[in-house]
């Protein structure tokens, strides 16, 4: 059974928490091509990702993410503190994240799968290699995994 059946139909819920402009355009652009029906929020620094997630100011009604895919290096707050928090929050931490970032820092790589990322992707430079690794995150996360379901 693929992830998408798991959803009845509905839409997959995805956000993505990343600072960069050409970065979320490519991730938009290359999501917009999937086969699965999603729906893509941004947030664009840590602050707004937790508002996000836990519903606050603006982002009352919210759809709770499916999967979350996480830059490290954000501004206000960074995406190993946004990764701590998550995964020690009940109601947050079944939510697969996906790390997706520049760092192929062995220690970013080591502490984000001890603060328990799902997977850790280093985003290549180039843009066709950038928008393989979209499409294979989408691929892999929404095609072949079976998501939890939703609270």
């Amino acid at each position: 059974m693929s992830g998408y059946h798991s959803f009845s139909g509905r839409p997959i819920e995805i956000l993505l928490i990343e600072d960069n402009p050409g970065d979320v355009r490519l991730t938009i652009e290359a999501f917009k091509d999937a086969k699965v029906r999603n729906n893509l929020m941004v947030a664009s620094d840590g602050l707004e990702a937790m508002a996000i997630l836990y519903k606050k100011g603006k982002y009352t009604d919210a759809p709770r993410p499916d999967l979350i895919l996480l830059d490290l290096n954000l501004p206000l707050k960074d995406g190993r503190e946004i990764l701590t928090e998550i995964k020690a929050d009940d109601t947050l931490k079944l939510i697969p994240v996906v790390v997706l970032t520049t760092s192929n820092a062995d220690e970013d790589i080591f502490r984000s799968y001890e603060l328990n990322a799902n997977c850790y992707i280093t985003k290549p430079v180039d843009l066709d290699q950038f928008l393989k690794v979209v499409k294979s995150i989408e691929s892999f996360w929404l095609e072949v995994v079976v998501l939890p379901p939703s609270r």
